[in-house]
């Protein structure tokens, strides 16, 4: 005890007077630090029954709703009034038409070729290389074609030497072309093919039948969009576009039946699911008479 004493009595200063801070190196420092919690064991997540999965689907289903007409239908010319009104400030506008389709399993893309009554902007002109020797490649030439040849052009396809948008061929020369220009061609969907009408003896009146059209495609989801008029077009010619345009989709389609010989067990290679038709600043309506 007196030892504790002696030790604190050499800590004291006597009071001089003066308000001095003194720094102690004896006085304890004490530290913080961040608490660890206990580590809690994981909850088991619980799966959701079906009722459960179908009421999360419609209320994320409304959310998704983005305007007013998301659930409505309008006939053709409705819808044109509709956009027009919403657009009356921007008269250079352009509709724009949406398919959608359901595409089964094994069904190619679809595609094709159209030309409207009334274009909407002018058409861009497709560089066109075929292969044909002969009468044909002269046919060819005189059609309009951009680069002829045979088997000699192949290279020049896979160096980059010879580019164009669309690639023809005659029958005889396709299996000699094929096995190098497959892989090359192929995925940008270029390589001839007769499902797709580039593998043909009459080179020049398919080039003929190019000449002022334009070339859709749908999606790997099968929807398909193309501006089909402006905003300044008179309705009965923006109708007119639609249902020219409706009309190639069900044709490339299978939806396109003849009533003479219509079988009700026939189904279409590809189901139109719904047709939209919009605007830059518009909303997209579903057509009801598409």
């Amino acid at each position: 005890m007196s030892a504790f004493l002696v030790q604190l009595g050499g800590r004291c200063h006597p009071f001089d007077g003066l308000l001095s801070r003194r720094t102690w190196q004896s006085c304890r420092q004490f530290h913080g630090s961040q608490v660890v919690l206990a580590r809690r064991d994981k909850q088991k997540v619980v799966a959701l029954t079906k009722s459960q999965l179908a009421a999360k689907a419609r209320k994320k289903a409304l959310k998704s709703r983005k305007n007013f007409y998301a659930g409505e239908k309008m006939t053709l010319e409705d819808a044109i009034n509709v956009l027009r009104a919403v657009e009356v400030a921007a008269p250079n506008s352009t509709y724009e038409l949406v398919i959608k389709t359901l595409l089964t399993k094994g069904t190619a893309i679809p595609k094709g070729r159209y030309s409207l009554p009334r274009q909407t902007k002018e058409v861009s002109q497709d560089r066109i290389l075929v292969f044909a020797e002969g009468k044909i490649a002269d046919e060819a030439k005189r059609a309009g074609a951009d680069i002829v040849g045979g088997q000699e052009l192949v290279d020049g396809i896979i160096s980059g030497r010879h580019q164009a948008s669309m690639f023809l061929c005659t029958p005889d020369l396709i299996r000699a072309i094929t096995p190098k220009l497959g892989r090359v061609l192929g995925p940008r969907g270029l390589m001839p093919s007769e499902r797709r009408g580039t593998v043909t003896a009459d080179i020049a009146g398919f080039i003929r039948k190019l000449k002022g059209t334009s070339e859709w495609r749908g999606d790997k989801e099968g929807t398909i969009r193309t501006p089909i008029a402006k905003m300044n077009f008179p309705i009965a010619d923006v109708v007119r576009n639609v249902r020219y345009f409706m009309r190639v989709i069900k044709e490339a389609t299978g939806n396109l039946v003849d009533l003479e010989s219509r079988d009700s067990n026939k189904k279409p290679q590809t189901a139109i699911t719904r047709v939209v038709l919009s605007s830059r600043q518009g909303p997209g309506i579903t057509i009801s008479d598409a």
